[in-house]
Formats: C-alpha cells, sequence, structure tokens
C-alpha cells in the first residue's frame, strides 16, 4: 500500500500566499503590506484568489512528500507533471535483491491471474540476478586487466551489471521517490489525478497527498481535487455521472484530514 509522508512545506503557507496576494491589489511598501493580516483577512485573500481564478501568487509556496510503495508505472505518470522536482531511488545505483512489488488489485481478486502475477514477478528476479552476476563476472575481470585492485574491481563491476541488468525488471517494481510542487502545481495535480477516471495507483496517491496538504492549508486547497468538486466535468461523453458524490467525497476527506 502507498505510503505518503509531507516532508516540508513553505512556513505558514497561507499567509505568505496572502501576502503575495495583497501587493497585487496595493500600493503599499513591502514591509507594510504584513500590517493587518490577520487569519480572517488571511482566508478572506485567500478565497478571493480562488474566486477570481488569479493563480500566480499560489506558487510561492510548495510543498515536498516522500512516496513510498509505488510502482515504477506510478512514477512514470507522476513525472508527466513537469513543474515539479523529482529525486528517485536509483536502479542504475541500488541492486534490486529481492525486489517488492506492486499487485494491481484486480490482479489480487483472481486466483489464477495472481498465480501467473507472482510467477513472472519470480521469473524477473531470477533473471534479473542471473544478468547481473553474468556481467560483474565479466566487468571485473575487465577493470583487474585495466590494473584496479581487487575491492575497486568488484565495486565498479556490480555498478556496470546492474545498470543493465535493470532492463528484466517489471513495471510492477515498488520504488520511492521525494516530490516537491507548488501549489499551482499540486491545484492540476489534483484536477487531473483525483478524477475517478485517473488509473487507481496515482488517484489513491493523489487523494493522499491532497489530505496532507489540506491539514496544513485547508483555505488554500478548499476547492481542490477533480475538476467537478469546484465546478464542470470536463470529461464530455467520458464523465462517469458521480459529480454529486465525488463532491461529497472530498468534503470527507478534507474535513477529515
Amino acid at each position: 500500500m502507498p505510503k505518503v509522508t509531507l516532508l516540508a512545506h513553505t512556513p505558514d503557507p497561507e499567509r505568505t500566499v496572502a501576502f503575495a496576494a495583497k501587493l497585487c491589489y496595493s500600493s503599499s511598501g513591502i514591509e507594510d503590506l504584513r500590517d493587518g493580516l490577520t487569519d480572517e483577512k488571511i482566508a478572506s485573500f485567500v478565497k478571493m484568489l480562488a474566486d477570481m481564478g488569479h493563480e500566480s501568487p499560489i506558487e510561492h509556496v510548495s510543498f515536498t512528500f516522500g512516496i513510498e510503495g509505488v510502482s515504477r508505472a506510478f512514477t512514470h505518470q507522476l513525472v508527466r507533471h513537469r513543474l515539479a522536482s523529482y529525486s528517485q531511488k536509483s536502479q542504475r545505483y541500488v541492486t534490486e535483491g529481492q525486489f517488492e512489488y506492486v499487485i494491481p488489485p484486480e490482479i489480487a481478486k483472481d486466483t489464477a491471474a495472481l498465480k501467473l502475477f507472482k510467477e513472472a514477478m519470480e521469473a524477473d528476479q531470477k533473471a534479473y540476478d542471473k544478468i547481473a552476476d553474468l556481467l560483474k563476472e565479466k566487468h571485473k575481470k575487465e577493470f583487474l586487466k585495466a590494473g584496479h585492485d581487487e575491492k575497486t574491481a568488484c565495486r565498479m563491476a556490480e555498478k556496470k551489471a546492474i545498470e543493465d541488468a535493470r532492463f528484466v525488471l517489471p513495471n510492477a517494481c515498488e520504488t520511492k521517490i521525494v516530490v516537491t510542487m507548488n501549489a499551482r502545481a499540486l491545484m492540476n495535480f489534483f484536477h487531473h489525478r483525483c478524477c475517478s477516471r485517473a488509473q487507481w495507483e496515482i488517484k489513491e496517491v493523489a487523494d493522499m497527498m491532497l489530505k496532507e496538504v489540506c491539514a496544513v492549508a485547508p483555505n488554500l486547497f478548499k476547492k481542490a481535487g477533480p475538476s467537478c468538486v469546484a465546478g464542470a466535468c470536463p470529461e464530455g461523453k467520458m464523465t462517469c455521472g458521480r459529480s454529486k458524490e465525488m463532491r461529497e467525497f472530498y468534503e470527507g476527506l478534507k474535513n477529515n484530514g
């Protein structure tokens, strides 16, 4: 099961957003803008921005998440959100000895499918180990011949071996990733990935991320979620037809965060 941890965020994010927004509509100096920013006025500024669709001030705050227990299939989708920073567990530098993997729920429900899936994972592991061993031995001889000592040759050979052996690893292979997005990029991410038509794993993680940010900036993310939460569904004929249900679900998620 995925695990999402909010590792860090801009201190007092809603105040920072309100400060930036106030600057846009005031002739006051920078120092004077801090005056009178009560909690009520901060909430009012944040609401005003959402109502006006003025999104640039929310780019001034960012959130960093640690995500684990997810598949490579998930991260292939995640990194398509380009206005973000990513640091992911490397299969080039980290040996996948008995790798963990994510089992899709529909496969887990089907006994025959689950059996085949696990057999495929075991076969991938055996192939990975065998290829890594063969290449490591080959590269070790080359590095020794080039004049490296035994310890150095082994270390260099292993790295060079696993960077090719990883090609047999599956999309199901478990990975970990650290992600940083500003609030505007997160809003866009939630619009797309909290939608019921999103792939199940990335939707599950997006919901977890939304719950985390709502706990520290509830006003800022009050309208966050799939597009139907704050407006009309953009999916046209592809709509799930459950806008009311989705609004109720995300209202509950935010209030219980």
